[in-house]
């Protein structure tokens, strides 16, 4: 249930239409469900405004479509990161609907119709990072972003950033996804005015220590306004990054109407 919907549920006890036992029926009803080898957590929409998400990693594929067979029940979307092909078909086999991007590993339904919120621009530095650059994507969509993806766009031929200039001044924030020595969120916060979030990701030779080195040359920007996930954290990243652009967007909304 949405804030929308609790808040529609609460006029309706107000108007006479539902009792104070139908309210406190549907309430309890969204608490946590206790699966045995998972408890769902149905209120997190209420509390944060997210539904839960899945973390397939390590989840067997009847685990992986037993809980998202849950969450659908109560959602309009649903969101899977880090899923193998077998739990994909196995969720897919309860879900109608549900679709897996097999590049980064993510199975999702997507239901609710109302149009993206915003925008926000997804800069991936090399064809290499897109895996983890699409979790982003794809989770932002989700959430109800509009994204604009800008792939290729790394340091080594900085023209193919550039050629990007007027499309990052349109967007409220920016995710950079980058390996190697982790250089494009330093340029990209020296091109934009709004929050910039950088995610290292594993991928370069020896040196790099599977994103370490990324990681830490992101935390020592001289570029302001940069914040740094973790090493391949796509998904935390567009969480973060949902969130700045909706309150930019509904900012100005209410500047608007005012």
């Amino acid at each position: 249930m949405s804030p929308e919907h609790l808040r529609h549920l609460l006029e309706s006890l107000k108007q006479g239409e539902v009792t104070t036992e139908d309210v406190i029926a549907r309430v309890k009803s969204l608490g946590y469900e206790d699966l045995g080898f998972a408890k769902i957590d149905h209120h997190r929409r209420i509390r944060n405004g997210y539904p839960e998400v899945i973390y397939g990693e390590g989840k067997t594929p009847a685990q992986v479509a037993e809980i998202f067979r849950r969450l659908a029940d109560k959602n309009p979307n649903v969101l899977c990161t880090r899923a193998s092909d077998a739990a994909a078909e196995a969720v897919r086999a309860k879900v109608p609907g549900a679709e897996y991007h097999e590049l980064c590993r993510i199975v999702e339904l997507r239901r609710d119709q109302t149009p993206p919120v915003g925008r926000v621009a997804l800069a991936a530095a090399g064809t290499s990072d897109l895996p983890v650059a699409e979790e982003a994507a794809i989770s932002l969509e989700v959430f109800g972003s509009r994204v604009e993806r800008m792939y290729d766009v790394g340091v080594a031929g900085i023209h193919r950033l550039l050629s990007h200039s007027e499309a990052l001044g349109r967007c409220n924030c920016v995710v950079a996804v980058a390996g190697m020595e982790g250089a494009l969120p330093s340029v990209v916060g020296g091109l934009v005015d709004v929050p910039v979030i950088a995610v290292p990701t594993s991928v370069g030779y020896g040196a790099s220590f599977g994103g370490i080195t990324a990681l830490l040359a992101m935390l020592n920007s001289c570029a302001s306004g940069i914040s740094v996930v973790n090493i391949d954290n796509g998904f935390g990243a567009a969480y973060q990054a949902d969130m700045i652009n909706k309150l930019a967007a509904w900012g100005r909304r209410e500047e608007a109407a005012s």
